[in-house]
């Protein structure tokens, strides 16, 4: 005879058998979902860097409209040529007031900026003249980045007199790089006013991380000018849009230089010649160090002097010819140092 009590034995077994199956499904249901939240968050993550690389003369302020908000700031000049914003495509700008709209991107913002950007004030009636200056300057307006990154530097010193003190000196941000966190490479775009004629907004087609916005020296420094004039010139026409008393200097130039620098706000002999062949020859006779070849009136020409248009750049020497034409490499570049400016009342 079998008891009441084996029964019950074995009922409670049973019963301990159940829960411990409806306990392991659970289990194994809460595993399968527990992955939904961090999807649901990886949705929103940033997993692309993307730079937008500022190369030529600029100059950074926080948007007096938008603290969101960061404006490049560029000079537009005969010394340079046009504006041009590349990725996988690219366009010429015209002087006016752009923007450029970024994808999803990260909240985070820049914290203190490098040091080897040149940091300066700027009084909030000089940012609102400058930005206001039409056909006179480029402003591209973008969100504040995660970032301000150097793409490249050049030895040089800069301070508010002149010529800048030694102690100033060291390997100052020349072009910079704007970082951003951003879900996808698709959904940069373009658009804008330019101050005369219309543009039509541009959908930038980003395969690699990087989008420049490039001005280029309209011819630029020779390589025997060991006083890197245009980039002395590039600087000033920078500080004067922008009404700040700024200079630069560049430890390397020659003995001299500081006779012929366009800071100064001297007039030279080539520029106080009245005709091009007079301005050719107070070049010549300067050993192409007197004045940048933008004052000689050369590049507006094309008939008789076309020997020295950016293409063919003869009077370049051989080595660095061969370099341009072999290797793609420009013989110069623009050395001016990018200013970001903090904005007082």
């Amino acid at each position: 005879m079998i008891s009441r009590s084996h029964f019950l034995g074995q009922s409670i077994a049973i019963a301990s058998v159940f829960l411990a199956a409806l306990v392991l499904v659970a289990c194994e249901q809460s595993k399968q979902a527990a992955p939904a939240p961090a999807a649901a968050a990886s949705s929103g993550a940033t997993n692309e860097k993307v730079f937008v690389v500022f190369d030529g003369p600029w100059a950074f302020a926080t948007d007096p409209k938008d603290p969101n908000t960061v404006l490049a700031i560029a000079p537009k000049t005969k010394s340079h040529r046009d504006l041009q914003v590349s990725a996988s495509n690219k366009a010429t700008l015209a002087a006016g007031t752009y923007d450029l709209s970024v994808p999803a991107h990260s909240t985070l913002t820049a914290g203190a900026p490098d040091p080897t950007f040149v940091q300066a004030q700027i009084d909030a009636k000089s940012l609102d003249h400058a930005l206001g200056a039409k056909s006179e300057r480029y402003v591209i307006r973008l969100p504040k980045p995660e970032a301000y990154v150097a793409a490249m530097r050049y030895r040089s010193r800069v301070g508010a007199s002149y010529p800048p003190d030694a102690s100033t000196e060291r390997d100052y941000v020349t072009s910079a790089s704007l970082r951003y966190g951003v879900t996808s490479l698709a959904g940069f775009s373009l658009a804008g006013t330019p101050d005369s004629g219309t543009f039509n907004p541009l959908l930038l087609q980003v395969d690699t991380p990087t989008i420049t916005f490039l001005i280029d020296p309209a011819i630029g420094d020779l390589p025997t000018d060991n006083c890197s004039t245009h980039s002395r010139e590039a600087f000033h026409e920078l500080t004067k849009l922008l009404n700040i008393t700024l200079y630069v200097d560049f430890p390397k130039s020659a003995s001299g230089c500081h006779d012929k620098d366009p800071q100064k706000a001297r007039v030279t002999k080539a520029e106080a010649a009245t005709t091009p062949l007079q301005r050719l020859a107070a070049l010549l006779e300067g050993s192409l160090t007197d004045a940048p070849l933008a004052s000689t009136g050369l590049i507006e020409t094309t008939a008789h002097y076309e020997f020295l248009t950016w293409d063919v750049p003869s009077v370049l020497p051989k080595h660095a010819m061969a370099s341009f034409y072999f290797f793609g490499v420009r013989p110069t570049n623009c050395q001016s140092p990018v200013l970001i400016l903090t904005t007082t009342p």
